[in-house]
């Protein structure tokens, strides 16, 4: 398998007041391309701060990380911007949906944004995830569900190498949380890399790896 993210003894935290509050403490993770990973841990064990370092949407105090063989640790924001457009699609737990679009404008959106608005390519994504008698639903007349499968159709419109997903499943019913992972496992098996955080047991069994981490370590 390719190798695909790197860390090396990356550490972040944040300052609070005058006190600087160390979240990851010198962590090392190697993923190949096509996993399918879960990070786990109890609340303040650093999971989605790491998360948020592993989608560049944060920098790291020390360490460096590659991604693709790219250093991305020094990167200015611009760069990491490029970065996130061209290898990353986010999904997070509150679903992060514009209230005002139609599912489709929401879905096509990231693609206006990169300078090539695709509306076919989104209306055949979420034709292939159930949701193509949706297409000009705003989401208030969605179900939790249907909004978390928006809000995956819009991490795919880029074609992203990686998924980042934080507590992708809790704000759902179990039937919903499962309907959603299904969609994750697909994707997955047709490629696409998914890191996805998470501290329910069940969510995370449809992973091919996980990754424990208390107190901002590695367990």
């Amino acid at each position: 398998m390719k190798k695909l993210i790197s860390l090396q003894k990356i550490h972040k935290g944040y300052q609070l007041g005058k006190n600087f509050v160390p979240i990851i403490k010198g962590v090392d993770i190697e993923i190949n391309k096509g996993e399918f990973i879960v990070l786990m841990g109890p609340s303040g064990s650093g999971k989605t701060t790491l998360m948020n370092v592993l989608g560049c949407l944060d920098v790291p105090e020390k360490g460096n990380y590659f991604l693709d063989g790219q250093d991305v640790s020094r990167m200015s924001e611009d760069e990491l911007s490029e970065i996130r457009n061209k290898y990353i699609g986010f999904v997070f737990q509150s679903f992060n949906l514009i209230p005002d679009l139609t599912v489709l404008e929401n879905v096509s959106l990231p693609s206006l944004y990169a300078g090539n608005e695709d509306i076919g390519k989104a209306k055949k994504i979420l034709e292939e995830i159930g949701l193509g008698e949706r297409l000009e639903h705003q989401p208030s007349e969605l179900s939790g569900g249907q909004r978390q499968r928006v809000a995956i159709a819009r991490a795919l419109i880029n074609s992203p190498d990686i998924i980042f997903a934080d507590e992708p499943t809790g704000n759902l019913d179990s039937k919903s949380g499962k309907e959603v992972m299904e969609i994750f496992r697909k994707l997955n098996e047709g490629g696409t890399t998914i890191i996805l955080v998470t501290h329910d047991a069940l969510t995370a069994s449809f992973a091919s790896r996980t990754i424990d981490l208390k107190d901002g370590l590695i367990i």
